[in-house]
């Protein structure tokens, strides 16, 4: 069994930053991308940031030069630094993985595992 869990959303002004951070845990052998993806309602969830195991990075346009995501493959987190941010930023930001597990049976292809989703809402 594999969770992912989200904190760090909340309420800010515009122009102001955030942290949101994602702990993978369970029976991980190994992650391959891992993500962030924000939704409104009404709208296509929409990949906002990736980063690879060896650490290659993409961003959307939109987020480009204002949002940095990191991760910590020893720790098997994934971070979002948010600055600059804008009403438009406000969404439900959830995180996602390819996530090879191990159980007792062996090393398993890697699936994909979202987030229970984090609120980040930008409004003066």
């Amino acid at each position: 069994q594999v969770q992912l869990v989200e904190s760090g959303g909340g309420l800010v002004q515009p122009g102001e930053s955030l942290r949101l951070s994602c702990a993978a845990s369970g029976n991980i052998f190994s992650i391959n991308a891992m993500c962030w993806y924000r939704q409104v309602p009404g709208k296509k969830r929409e990949l906002v940031a990736a980063a690879t195991s060896g650490g290659s990075t993409n961003y959307a346009d939109s987020v480009k030069g204002r949002f940095t995501i990191s991760r910590d493959n020893a720790k098997n987190t994934v971070s979002l630094q948010m600055d600059s941010l804008k009403p438009e930023d406000t969404a439900v930001y959830y995180c996602n993985a390819d996530i090879v597990v191990v159980t007792t049976t062996g090393i398993h292809g890697a699936n994909t595992y979202w987030g229970q989703g984090t609120q980040v809402t930008v409004s003066a």
